[in-house]
C-alpha cells in the first residue's frame, strides 16, 4: 500500500470494472448511457454491420458519438465487476478501485505460502519453513507481480485475481480433493482471464492420479511422452473418478454457460469476449491476423526472453522499452527451473504442462503486455513457477541464489515505485512500432 500511494486515494483513470459494475447493476451489459468515460480499450460494435464500429462512434471530441446500432461495452470478462459490485452499489463511479484490488492483491503471496506449507507437511516438498518464506517475498517483491500489485487499473485488477485464483487452485485441487470448489475456482478464472482455462488440467490429473486401478500396472517400456501419458490414462479407476470429475465440472460448465450467453448478447457470438471490437489504433492488425496468431509469436518470444533497459548517455541513463523487460532480467531466480535436483515427477509434470500451455497462448496473443515494466501476462503462471521452484531442491542459500533474489527485489521495487509515475524512465514511442533500442 506505500508504494501504491496516492493511486489509493482517487478512482484510477481506466476503471472499466467499476463501470461494468455500474452496468450490471441497471441490469443492462453495454456502457451506461452508451457513452464511455475513456478512450482506452473500450469496445464497440455495430449491430447493423455486425462489424466494429466506426472511428466516428466515439463521443465528442474524438467523433460525433454512436448511431442507435453502434453500442459500447465493456470487453474484459465480468468476474471482477461482480466482486466489486458490492462496494460500487455505495459508492459508484468514486470507488477507489485501486484501494480494492491492493487489498486483493495481499492475498495471493498469502496463498501461495498456504500452498508451499501443505506441500511440505504432506511430503511433496523438502523445503523448510524458511525455505518457503524466501519464495513467497521473493515473488511479493521480486517478480513482475509487485508492479502489477500497486497499479489498480482493468488490466492489472485482472492479473492480481488470476494471481490470487491460481494458487488456490492448486491448494484446493492437491490430491484430487474438493473437485466442486476446483469447479468453481476455475470457472472464475474463465470469467476473469478465459487464456487460463488450461490451468483446468491441475484438477483433472490430480483427480485421476489420486484413483489408480486396483488391477491395472503401469509400464516402463513407453515411448514418447503421448505414449506414456496413454497408458498412464488406462491405469486410471475411471469409476471412481467419474464423480469427482462431474463435480468439477458443473460449476465450470456453468460459466461456460454465462459467459457465452453474456457474448450472445453483446456480438451475437458466444464465442466472442470483445477484445476483437476493442477501437484501438492497432485494430488493423487484428482483423488481419486475429486475436491469436503465430504471426505474433516472434515479437512476444523476444519481450519475454530478450527485452533489457536500455543504456543511454543522457539522464537518466536507463531507458525500459514499454513493452517491458524480460522475465529472466525481473527475476533471474527463475532461470533454475531449468535445472531441477530432482526427477521430475508426476505433479509437477502437470504444472509444468499446463502452465506451458497457458504461457504459449499468451505468446500468440497479438499484444505484447505494452504497456508494462516486465512482461506482465507471466502472472497468470508465476505462483505456478515458483512452487516448482519450492519442489525442485535448487539450493535457496547459495550466494548466487541469494545475490540474484536482492538483484530482483530492487529492480521490481524501481519498477514498482516509477511505472506510470517516473515517464523519463520509460521510451515514449506510443506506436508499439519500438521494440528494441534505436541505432
Amino acid at each position: 500500500m506505500v508504494v501504491a500511494g496516492p493511486r489509493l486515494l482517487r478512482p484510477t483513470a481506466d476503471n472499466h470494472f467499476v463501470h461494468l459494475a455500474m452496468s450490471l447493476m441497471h441490469w443492462q451489459l453495454g456502457v451506461i448511457n452508451n457513452h464511455p468515460p475513456g478512450h482506452n480499450d473500450w469496445a464497440c460494435f455495430d449491430e447493423l454491420h455486425k462489424t466494429t464500429c466506426a472511428p466516428s462512434a466515439w463521443p465528442p471530441p474524438w467523433g460525433r458519438g454512436p448511431k442507435p446500432h453502434e453500442k459500447w461495452y465493456v470487453s474484459f470478462p465480468p468476474f471482477p465487476a461482480l466482486l466489486i459490485l458490492p462496494v460500487v452499489w455505495v459508492w459508484g463511479t468514486a470507488t477507489l478501485d485501486a484501494l480494492f484490488w491492493v487489498f486483493w492483491a495481499g492475498l495471493s503471496p498469502t496463498i501461495l505460502f498456504i500452498l508451499l506449507r501443505t506441500l511440505r507437511e504432506k511430503g511433496y516438498s523438502q523445503r523448510t519453513v524458511v525455505d518457503d518464506l524466501i519464495l513467497t517475498f521473493l515473488y511479493a517483491f521480486g517478480s513482475v507481480y509487485f508492479f502489477v500489485a500497486v497499479q489498480g487499473s482493468v488490466w492489472f485488477a485482472a492479473s492480481v485475481l488470476i494471481s490470487v485464483m491460481v494458487p488456490l487452485l492448486m491448494l484446493v485441487s492437491l490430491e484430487g480433493g474438493h473437485p466442486w470448489i476446483s469447479g468453481c475456482v476455475v470457472g472464475a478464472m474463465l470469467l476473469t482471464r478465459p487464456n487460463t482455462i488450461p490451468l483446468a488440467l491441475i484438477p483433472i490429473l490430480e483427480i485421476l492420479q489420486a484413483h489408480p486401478s486396483p488391477t491395472a500396472t503401469p509400464s516402463t517400456s513407453a515411448r514418447g511422452a503421448l505414449h506414456q501419458l496413454l497408458l498412464w490414462l488406462r491405469t486410471r479407476n475411471w469409476k471412481q473418478s467419474a464423480p469427482k470429475l462431474l463435480a468439477f465440472l458443473i460449476p465450470l460448465g456453468i460459466s461456460m454457460g454465462v459467459a457465452m450467453a453474456i457474448n450472445h448478447a453483446r456480438f451475437e457470438n458466444p464465442f466472442e469476449f470483445g477484445h476483437r471490437h476493442l477501437m484501438i489504433l492497432w485494430r488493423a492488425r487484428i482483423e488481419k491476423w486475429g486475436l491469436f496468431n503465430y504471426h505474433y509469436l516472434s515479437k512476444n518470444l523476444a519481450v519475454a526472453l530478450t527485452s533489457l533497459p536500455w543504456l543511454t548517455t543522457r539522464e537518466p541513463h536507463i531507458i525500459i522499452s514499454r513493452h517491458g523487460l524480460a522475465l529472466w532480467v525481473t527475476t533471474p531466480a527463475l532461470l533454475l527451473l531449468l535445472w531441477p535436483k530432482r526427477p521430475i515427477d508426476f505433479r509437477m509434470h502437470t504444472y509444468i504442462w499446463s502452465s506451458c500451455i497457458v504461457a504459449l497462448i499468451n505468446l500468440l496473443y497479438q499484444n505484447t503486455g505494452w504497456i508494462q515494466f516486465g512482461y506482465r501476462f507471466a502472472t497468470d503462471y508465476l505462483t505456478i513457477w515458483f512452487t516448482l521452484l519450492a519442489l525442485g531442491r535448487q539450493n535457496l542459500r547459495s550466494f548466487g541464489f541469494l545475490g540474484a533474489a536482492v538483484f530482483a527485489v530492487v529492480v521490481n521495487t524501481f519498477g514498482a515505485i516509477t511505472f506510470d509515475r517516473a515517464w523519463q524512465f520509460y521510451d515514449d514511442d506510443p506506436t508499439q512500432e519500438r521494440v528494441f533500442q534505436p541505432d
